[in-house]
């Protein structure tokens, strides 16, 4: 198992309790040269790679008219392209052995995305979108593709993989200004239904071990809750427009 993290020594205990099965590597997903070395270390260990996990990833904060250019490449750089990079690197081996499975975090933001992280939401859409091609064009040479989507969990995300925009403008107070904020306790940001992330590990394992893969993984009550309702007010309007939408037809 290849543990990987900008900062190895974060991840420095996993090849200390597993010495003979563990590998620690330095792994920056924006940066071309660190992926092919940490790709490339893997191999050189492991001789394959049997599943890809793509959970880099972090949440821009701030109204759309508020955040700047260089704020929002930054995000799709991480959150997209760094997994973008990885599958590229990652998928010459996979094909050469027609099998492999490549896990790529989205989030419930992909579903129904709050005031104020537009953006995340919008490189989970974009995930979802790139993992939905990729699974048609690899599941013919044995390769799974897994998107997980995840409600809200005990981590540390609401502080340390946050990124607040500091433009505020006034029209925004009540809407993406509330969500500005960093939370060293999850517990303050109001929702419910917090999930355990070694039983989140647990479930992850089981989808990918088992004879059938879901294309789609919520993860947690309060993410199939959410995804249920979006599902539902979808084909309502779907059903509301219906009349309109059909004029369009030669």
């Amino acid at each position: 198992m290849a543990v990987t993290a900008r900062k190895p020594e974060t991840v420095r205990e996993f090849e200390e309790r597993f010495p003979q099965t563990a590998l620690v590597a330095q792994l920056d997903v924006t940066d071309e040269a660190s992926v092919a070395a940490a790709v490339a270390r893997t191999m050189e260990r492991f001789g394959s790679i049997d599943a890809l996990v793509n959970n880099a990833g972090y949440c821009l904060r701030g109204a759309v008219e508020e955040c700047t250019f260089e704020e929002i490449r930054k995000q799709f750089e991480t959150n997209f392209f760094g997994a973008v990079r990885m599958i590229q690197h990652v998928l010459p081996f996979m094909r050469k052995e027609r099998k492999g499975v490549i896990v790529n975090f989205s989030s419930i933001a992909a579903l129904s995305t709050s005031a104020g992280s537009a953006f995340y939401g919008a490189s989970k859409c974009a995930v979802e979108g790139l993992s939905d091609g990729l699974r048609k064009e690899v599941e013919p040479l044995g390769v799974r593709v897994m998107v997980v989507e995840p409600g809200p969990f005990k981590t540390d995300f609401f502080y340390r993989s946050m990124a607040v925009n500091e433009r505020n403008i006034e029209d925004y107070r009540d809407t993406a200004g509330k969500r500005k904020v960093r939370l060293k306790d999850p517990e303050d940001s109001g929702m419910k239904g917090w999930g355990d992330t070694e039983k989140a590990a647990q479930v992850i394992i089981r989808a990918v071990e088992g004879k059938r893969t879901p294309f789609r993984l919520l993860l947690g009550s309060t993410a199939v809750r959410i995804a249920e309702e979006h599902l539902a007010a979808r084909a309502e309007e779907t059903r509301t427009w219906k009349s309109l939408s059909v004029q369009t037809d030669a």
